[in-house]
């Protein structure tokens, strides 16, 4: 059953992330510009002048923190931050997303509209220094995940309804070979947003709108659904004990205020997933 975590309310709760070495659980408030980190029984929180959606770990005291305009690296312990590339920075219409550490030591990222508009968003890889685009033409770009065996990512779209599966090269992780269709959820009116995989390679979907997370294995085959008690869950993360705690990241974006009263909606949530997921992978930055 899944049950409240934190109960700070998000208008948009993204990017979840557990830092291995810390045993902490960081997540965002994309259009509350704050990231936030639960410590034991204390919350952390630390404010942005811009969006801020995801990130991936570096070391001990360090992200890299996806926001509206660069990728940065950012310093746990003073709050400073420096740029580390820019991201779309000349493109006022759009913000960072969805995104990921992957197997091989880079950090995938997706843009959307701000208002989601249609095609402005992009999917990007960072890796030793270099940003380049891998998909063009997204309007909200999310389940950015791994396969344990490191030969595939995850994404979507989440306005077409279909998860993609992109087989990666073996040596440094760019994308080999044309994407793969792995789920089309168009007939079940199910939008896809994040992801994570376990440590079986089974995916871990949020489903916006449908008060789910819903796992299906490699093959695209659905294996269950977990009761959310909001409608807007975002994105799932593995940590906690075994990493067999999935935590859940929802939003108050797009719901009435008896909605919002009725239930927790924009809190982070978890529930014992029954199953082990992975470590997040660290980010290599040189």
């Amino acid at each position: 059953m899944m049950r409240v975590y934190d109960a700070t309310p998000c208008g948009l709760g993204e990017g979840p992330l557990w830092h291995p070495l810390r045993e902490q659980l960081f997540w965002f408030d994309i259009t509350g510009k704050t990231l936030y980190c639960r410590d034991g029984e204390q919350r952390l929180e630390w404010r942005f002048d811009e969006y801020v959606s995801a990130a991936g770990w570096v070391d001990r005291d360090t992200l890299l923190i996806a926001s509206e305009t660069a990728l940065w690296r950012f310093d746990i312990n003073s709050g400073s931050r420096t740029v580390l590339v820019a991201l779309e920075a000349d493109n006022p219409v759009t913000r960072s997303n969805d995104g990921r550490a992957d197997p091989f030591g880079g950090f995938w990222i997706g843009t959307m509209g701000k208002q989601a508009e249609a095609g402005a968003g992009a999917i990007y890889r960072y890796y030793r220094g270099e940003l380049r685009q891998l998909v063009g033409e997204v309007s909200i770009a999310n389940a950015i995940c791994f396969a344990p065996d490191k030969r595939c990512a995850y994404y979507t779209d989440t306005v077409e309804q279909i998860v993609w599966r992109q087989p990666l090269a073996p040596l440094h992780g760019w994308p080999a070979g044309a994407q793969e269709k792995l789920l089309d959820l168009r007939s079940e009116a199910l939008n896809p947003d994040g992801a994570v995989c376990d440590a079986a390679g089974n995916l871990w979907i949020a489903q916006w709108g449908a008060a789910r997370v819903a796992q299906y294995s490699p093959a695209g085959e659905l294996l269950q659904a977990v009761a959310a008690p909001t409608a807007h869950v975002s994105c799932p993360a593995f940590g906690g004990i075994g990493l067999s705690t999935l935590y859940v990241t929802s939003a108050m974006q797009g719901l009435s205020d008896p909605q919002i009263a009725a239930t927790p909606a924009g809190q982070t949530l978890c529930l014992d997933a029954g199953v082990a997921g992975l470590p997040e992978y660290p980010v290599i930055l040189e």
